[in-house]
């Protein structure tokens, strides 16, 4: 796994706030209508679409982190220290950290390079993907 280092991080992306409850939950509600919206696309994932579905996902779960992190009254310049972030405070979840720093990538070249994904990934990972997601909402609900 290729994670950015938690010392850069908090030096140069990291800010310390004060966590706002509307704002989290603002955050939330968007992530959670993403993923409805999602579900609707799904039903016709082909090769020509799957791209944004994944796309779709990864930025629902980016969310969700970031959500975490004002929870936990930071905030993060950098996406790479979001799922940083979410492992140094969970190294349990190595797989599903791994999962969203591929998903990343993939989002990534899509974004700057216009690379499709291939429909592979999507199909190996996609229940995988829909645990994460869930996941991260009730570890999000469930902390004080």
């Amino acid at each position: 796994m290729n994670l950015m280092n938690w010392n850069r991080c908090e030096k140069e992306f990291i800010l310390k706030i004060t966590p706002d409850q509307e704002k989290i939950e603002s955050v939330i509600e968007t992530a959670e209508s993403r993923l409805k919206f999602i579900k609707t696309a799904e039903t016709k994932t082909e090769n020509e679409n799957v791209s944004f579905i994944v796309e779709g996902y990864y930025e629902a779960i980016k969310e969700l982190l970031i959500a975490l992190m004002l929870k936990d009254g930071l905030k993060s310049k950098n996406h790479q220290c979001i799922i940083t972030y979410f492992y140094k405070k969970h190294p349990e979840y190595e797989f599903e950290t791994n999962l969203i720093s591929q998903m990343s990538y993939l989002r990534n070249r899509l974004e700057y390079y216009g690379e499709k994904i291939d429909i592979t990934f999507y199909k190996k990972n996609k229940e995988e993907i829909k645990k994460l997601a869930n996941m991260l909402i009730k570890i999000i609900k469930e902390q004080k």
